[in-house]
């Protein structure tokens, strides 16, 4: 990589002195209102009798380059829909200076109102931007009125399962930002965040398998980033109600944008009900025989309720100056209550212990963030330095109570109550710049954008449980239990540094290299315990990607990057839960990161008629791989705790398939296969197999203005290093109708409506036991979303810039 660099350090100026060819123009437009890039637009140069000699139009950056000009004074001409048409007068070219740098030329709108335009083309549901897939989940009407679950289920090589856990290319492992910046409620637990995040406000949803220097290094199988809906400029907002037996919901949103000026506001509540059954049958072993038998049943029927607030103000002082401050809020209650039938035997069929169990189980959360930055833009399109800060707290608490009693009897034989009070706490200060430049060559035009900064994280994190037991059933004899109490602290310090160079050639060559220097301190303590660790590690994560576009819409890119996962605070908490005394659960604060090599090979092409086309083979090989794991002891208890084993490797391919083959007919189909292989040498288990996924969508534009819709997905289940499950699928219906010139909108969705749940069975299997489980989930569904638009909106204004903490904790 050092090489690399150095070589690149040479070689650029070296370009921009061979420069040899005479007669050549180069400039770039910027527009005058909003300091961006004007692409696309047509650069012509006459002579002195306006007779065309030559014409370009301008790349997405903006920039133009007219070659092969012959010794002579010319006028240069540039025009574009929505802009006035601008003249540059004696323009000269002359053997003593052939070469001419116009620099940044300022073009102003067009404020002349056009004719009413009928747009009938549409942005199509997958894109493929190159570094990214593009999910757009706001032209899927199916998504109205759901979760972010319903639409993460549709995006190119993500599976959710029907508890909401989410997983890319069969890896669990993935880093979900939100706008571009972490969410603290994402890793708080990232199945029920996303339950509890309402699809309305859902733009689109990027899928980042092979992340550059510039991310943190954060996240093995990649990076999501949910973009959510947000206006630009004027003065506007929404109003979205959902009806629904699962899912329930009311929000909004308002913004005032002006030239300096803009304020954004969204307030949001929700509610999602989660209905579940599973049935188990564990069989523990001593020496490969055994030793008992656990036959349990749970049921669970719950309603969570929740909402967030947003708030965003803009000032931009000048053209290139942007001063933006953030604040949200995150909040609710997410009950798991439960019941619980549990019947412990001997291998011969005697009742060792049975007992009936009333789970009340709850988990008030909340999170608040603030954002405040500064970003500098410079006249040279594409220049840019920021300096951002973030602060983040998020207290996370949880609550059990537990009612024992006997099978034939209703009088409590034993009571529990824990509390589990935790804290987080986070400061974040990040600097970063962007540097783009132009050589030449003979026969090719060089276009580099340069990358650098620098970030630190400091995250100061607590737990103080207890739990009190009852063993005689009666509330006065309640006690606590020393054995299972303790209190938890944990400080974890990053600090990263990063380089990355883009290269881009008229010839259609592309090159992204770069590296990324971290450095992470960890200290806890258990305080009751007395006991303490630490631990630090650095890591050097290059990536690189080579691209080459072939007859104007056919792509080829080759990328290798590496990943680095450090433990969630999750997957670290010592913190015991005991509400199901034979299958304990607790977190390991030993754990070390997961370091992950990926490699993709991939091609992509697009066609006039909105159809494209994208594929993938991927290799994926995670060291240290983090897996919850069981043992179970003669007595038939089982404990869970995640643990580092050897090796987690995953090769497969993904494709991806749109069509449109009339203006009102759009088809699209995804589909991945990964063959997944799971090593433990300290554990002496091997796993592997196959596993895929099936997504087909269809939508059909009906005259006014009416849309109908039909998605579905199949899969094969999934496997880890001590089980399998069966597959499943799913399918949904809706109907969209806009009304009142579309400002108001009706969509109705049914989920799943001729089947009221779905079926999953699986195994498990270690040196200790082996079980079989099932479990059903009620998914079926139906829900109807009244959406109202008002005011105006119209392009303009600067996008904000935030932190983004993607390797959060």
């Amino acid at each position: 990589m050092k090489n690399l660099f150095l070589s690149l350090f040479f070689l650029i100026p070296m370009l921009a002195l061979s420069q040899s060819n005479p007669g050549r123009i180069t400039g770039s437009l910027t527009d005058s209102s909003s300091t961006k890039p004007v692409p696309f637009a047509t650069v012509a140069i006459q002579g002195s009798d306006t007779k065309l000699i030559s014409g370009v139009t301008t790349d997405e950056k903006g920039s133009f380059v007219l070659d092969k000009i012959a010794v002579g004074t010319y006028k240069l001409v540039i025009s574009f829909v929505g802009y006035r048409t601008k003249t540059i007068e004696k323009i000269a070219i002359s053997a003593a200076k052939p070469l001419l740098d116009l620099g940044n030329i300022v073009v102003s709108p067009d404020s002349r109102n056009l004719n009413e335009v009928n747009v009938v083309g549409q942005k199509a549901l997958i894109e493929d931007k190159g570094d990214r897939l593009v999910y757009n989940a706001e032209k899927d009407a199916s998504n109205t009125g759901g979760t972010a679950v319903d639409v993460l289920r549709k995006v190119p090589m993500l599976t959710v399962d029907l508890d909401g856990n989410l997983k890319m290319r069969g890896s669990g492992n993935i880093k979900v930002l939100v706008n571009g910046k972490p969410s603290s409620i994402m890793a708080r637990n990232l199945a029920d965040a996303l339950k509890q995040m309402p699809a309305n406000i859902i733009k689109s949803v990027e899928v980042i398998t092979s992340p550059g220097a510039k991310y943190d290094a954060e996240g093995s199988a990649g990076v999501i980033n949910i973009i959510t809906k947000k206006g630009v400029q004027g003065t506007n907002g929404t109003v979205n109600v959902t009806g629904g037996d699962l899912n329930r919901s009311l929000g909004g949103n308002l913004n005032v944008k002006g030239k300096k000026l803009g304020l954004a506001i969204s307030l949001n509540g929700y509610q999602y009900r989660n209905i579940a059954e599973n049935s188990s049958l564990r069989t523990a072993l001593t020496n490969d025989q055994p030793s008992s038998i656990l036959q349990q049943s749970t049921s669970r029927d719950n309603t969570g309720t929740g909402g967030f607030g947003e708030m965003s103000l803009d000032y931009d002082p000048d053209s290139t100056n942007r001063i933006n401050f953030s604040a949200n809020a995150w909040g609710g209650n997410f009950p798991m209550n439960s019941t619980l039938d549990s019947r412990l035997t001997d291998p011969q069929g005697a009742v060792i212990q049975q007992f009936h169990r009333d789970i009340n189980f709850r988990n008030p959360y909340g999170n608040t963030e603030f954002n405040l930055g500064w970003t500098k833009s410079f006249k040279k399109p594409g220049r840019e330095f920021a300096i951002l800060t973030q602060y983040a707290r998020m207290p996370d608490n949880y609550y059990y109570t537990i009612t024992q009693t006997d099978m034939k009897s209703e009088v409590p034989s034993y009571l529990e109550r824990s509390t589990n009070l935790s804290r987080n706490n986070e400061y974040t200060f990040q600097t970063d710049y962007t540097h783009p430049f132009t050589a030449y060559t003979k026969h090719d035009t060089l276009t580099f954008k340069a990358e650098a900064g620098a970030k630190a994280i400091q995250r100061n994190i607590g737990s103080e449980f207890v739990i009190e037991q009852a063993l005689s059933g009666q509330e006065r004899d309640y006690a606590i239990d020393p054995s299972r109490s303790n209190d938890f602290t944990y400080d974890q310090r990053v600090v990263a540094g990063y380089a990355s160079l883009k290269v881009d050639t008229k010839r259609k060559w592309n090159l992204t290299a770069g590296a990324r220097l971290e450095h992470t301190n960890i200290e806890g303590d258990f305080v009751s315990t007395q006991s303490r660790f630490t631990n630090q590690y650095q890591n050097l994560i290059p990536s690189f990607t080579l691209a080459k576009t072939l007859w104007t819409k056919h792509t080829v890119k080759v990328s290798y990057t590496q990943r680095i996962s450090r433990p969630l605070i999750w997957y670290l908490n010592p913190y015991k839960n005991y509400s199901d005394p034979k299958n304990i659960q607790t977190g390991n604060p030993f754990l070390n990161p997961e370091l992950t090599h990926a490699t993709e090979l991939s091609y992509s092409t697009f066609g006039k008629e909105g159809s494209s086309f994208n594929a993938a083979l991927f290799w994926r090989q995670t060291n240290n791989s983090i897996e919850w794991l069981s043992t179970v002891d003669a007595q038939g208890v089982a404990l869970t705790t995640p643990q580092n084993i050897g090796r987690n490797a995953s090769y497969g391919a993904n494709l991806n398939l749109a069509l449109q083959p009339t203006k009102s007919i759009n088809l699209s189909v995804g589909s991945d296969i990964t063959y997944v292989d799971l090593t433990s040498i300290a554990l002496n288990q091997r796993t592997s197999g196959w596993v895929w996924s099936l997504s087909p969508n269809f939508s059909y534009k009906l005259p006014k203005d009416l849309t109908l819709q039909a998605n579905g997905y199949v899969g094969s289940g999934w496997i880890s290093l001590q089980s399998r499950n069966s597959g499943w699928y799913y399918y949904g219906l809706s109907a969209k109708k806009e009304l009142m010139d579309k400002k108001v909108t009706l969509t109705l969705n049914l989920n799943n409506p001729f089947n009221r749940s779905v079926k999953i069975t699986g195994e498990q299997f270690a040196p200790s036991f082996t079980a079989q489980n099932t479990s059903l989930f009620v998914n079926r569904s139906v829900r109807l979303t009244l959406s109202y638009k008002f005011g105006q909106m119209s392009s303009g204004g600067k996008q904000s810039r935030k932190i983004s903490n993607d390797d959060k904790k």
